[in-house]
């Protein structure tokens, strides 16, 4: 028979339940959904304090990056257009310590339970990884997954046995060939701005970056959400 919920994901893509309750987040006509920003927004909340605490809200501050990201996340081709937002690339989204980065990777990724999404990996993390079992982790890192990797920059230098290497700008080259070749694509969150990527990453791999991502980015002056 399946599960009932699978079939209401089909049958109603665009209504959501959390905590019991159903969020209506549009209308649906078979065969596209025409999103509500402000319907979305409510979804969110409630998911955010699901996620991450009763204390998360959507803050006023922050309701144009949700637009954009939502836009892309649900395929809004139109308003997409109008932000200039290619849903063909990744999104790499930048911004000040604790705005609230990895948190909105995490939670825009609900709005599509029916799509495949990605799986969120510290840079760190696969720098570690690296400095214990080699270059194999840059050809893992280069495989079909959907990944989106969370702040890039603040991870060290690699190393392994006594070789230095720049881990996550090879791990970058291998994700844009993993685009060429197949288009799939790759989510990044990062403190850095695209100067300072640049100064880290070099003059290369800042290039491929433009070709494989769209840049979203939050105001300096964002306050951070922890204190």
């Amino acid at each position: 028979m399946g599960n009932p919920c699978d079939k209401m994901v089909n049958l109603c893509p665009h209504i959501l339940m959390e905590g019991g309750i159903e969020y209506c987040l549009g209308s649906f006509d078979g065969k596209r959904i025409d999103y509500d920003f402000s319907k979305v927004l409510t979804y969110l909340d409630a998911k955010g304090r699901s996620l991450f605490g009763e204390s998360f809200k959507v803050r006023g501050e922050d309701k144009g990056t949700f637009l954009k990201l939502c836009s892309y996340m649900v395929k809004d081709i139109e308003n997409c257009r109008k932000m200039e937002i290619d849903t063909n690339k990744g999104i790499l989204l930048t911004g000040p310590v604790g705005c609230g980065k990895t948190s909105m990777m995490r939670l825009i990724r609900h709005l599509v339970p029916h799509k495949r999404t990605y799986e969120i990996i510290p840079a760190r993390n696969i720098t570690f990884a690296f400095n214990h079992i080699g270059y194999k982790i840059i050809e893992d890192y280069g495989n079909g997954r959907f990944y989106c990797i969370d702040d890039l920059g603040v991870e060290p230098l690699g190393r392994y046995f006594g070789d230095d290497c720049n881990v996550m700008g090879e791990v970058l080259v291998s994700r844009y060939e993993l685009f060429l070749k197949t288009k799939i694509i790759t989510h990044i969150t990062s403190n850095l701005n695209a100067e300072e990527l640049e100064e880290r990453y070099g003059k290369r791999v800042r290039s491929r970056m433009r070709q494989m991502f769209n840049l979203i980015s939050f105001d300096n002056n964002t306050k951070d959400k922890r204190i």
